[in-house]
């Protein structure tokens, strides 16, 4: 599995290329399982075409999810005790979904686990498995906020000390095949994005795409590199300087509290299922939850941000003027041109 460049196209070829590979997603973090019902929802592509093997060139997956398995308790853990003991003769991708916990800030018990030590009986801690896992993986994604920078339960004060998979296994990590960590926030992750890094990662797998390119939070540089703002259907308004005072105006929502123009998501742009849907797209605010600062450098959420107050007010004085402009324009192009309405003389019977 270990992997070698080809200069030749700045691939990453894998010695021997992945027939077969596996998917373990382990949803024992902190969290709420909203990734893995998000994913459901995902068609391009979706889980259907990768485990059925729809799409070419891509290895034959073995998809191992708790909420969407037929198994149940021992017979679905053993899948994951023989990818850590490296007895299932199989490469891995480790998926995790919710946050990490601290484990060392207390004096007894435990904050999150999955399944039981079959010798002592006693709960696995899930930063146990991911101890396990990690060194085995041949690649890692922390699916969805939580995973990837801490979220919700990574608030300041929290007594879970949780935190992202970066934090936990290193900013600097990196799997056996020397792939980062490849972190796909979204509180819950936009099922597309979750599923298209699958895909590129099983390309990857197959030698037919190259290194996937992470932006410095480690998101997929052709899901993140845009803002919100930049694909949002309400964006033209925000030109024009015409903002909404309440919920179901369709114009631009910033001084409601989103903080589309700097977060950096494609929602707005791919929608929320099969093209439709999207925060803004359906008068939701954007409260960051793609950005590594969610939640707390965005609170109060309902708030206008303090970087719009003075570019919203520039904005107004700017839009005002070019749409009075455009609105003169725009009525000269609503009439058919002189040459059109000369009178016609009626025919002679």
């Amino acid at each position: 599995m270990d992997s070698r460049a080809d200069e030749t196209r700045g691939f990453t070829k894998i010695d021997p290329e992945i027939d077969e590979i596996d998917i373990l997603w382990m949803t024992a973090g902190l969290g709420c399982d909203g990734d893995t019902i998000a994913m459901t929802g995902a068609t391009q592509p979706s889980i259907e075409d990768i485990v059925t093997g729809a799409l070419p060139w891509i290895p034959r997956v073995k998809f191992y999810n708790p909420f969407l398995a037929i198994e149940n308790g021992d017979e679905f853990v053993r899948s994951f005790r023989d990818a850590a003991e490296g007895k299932s003769g199989r490469p891995f991708i480790l998926v995790v979904e919710g946050s990490i916990p601290n484990e060392t800030n207390k004096s007894e018990g435990y904050w999150a686990s999955f399944g039981t030590d079959p010798v002592t009986g006693q709960p696995i801690t899930t930063c146990e498995w991911i101890d396990r896992l990690a060194p085995k993986a041949w690649a890692i994604i922390a699916a969805g906020t939580c995973a990837t920078y801490g979220g919700i339960h990574a608030m300041e004060g929290n007594p879970t000390g949780c935190m992202g998979l970066a934090d936990y296994l290193g900013w600097k990590w990196k799997s056996q095949a020397q792939i980062p960590i490849v972190c796909v926030p979204g509180c819950p992750v936009q099922p597309d994005n979750m599923m298209e890094t699958v895909l590129y990662l099983l390309y990857m797998a197959k030698g037919r795409a190259p290194m996937i390119p992470l932006d410095e939070a480690l998101r997929p540089t052709w899901l993140f590199g845009s803002t919100l703002h930049e694909g949002c259907d309400r964006g033209g308004y925000y030109e024009q300087g015409e903002f909404a005072e309440e919920y179901g105006s369709p114009l631009c929502i910033v001084k409601l509290g989103c903080w589309g123009p700097v977060v950096q998501c494609n929602v707005g742009k791919r929608g929320w299922m099969a093209g439709i849907g999207g925060c803004p797209n359906v008068g939701g605010i954007c409260i960051g939850c793609t950005m590594p600062g969610f939640p707390d450098k965005f609170m109060p959420f309902m708030n206008q941000p303090p970087g719009s107050l003075l570019s919203s007010q520039a904005v107004q004085t700017y839009g005002r003027a070019i749409h009075a402009l455009r609105r003169f324009t725009q009525a000269s192009l609503n009439k058919e041109p002189n040459w059109r309405n000369r009178s016609r003389v009626p025919r002679s019977v």
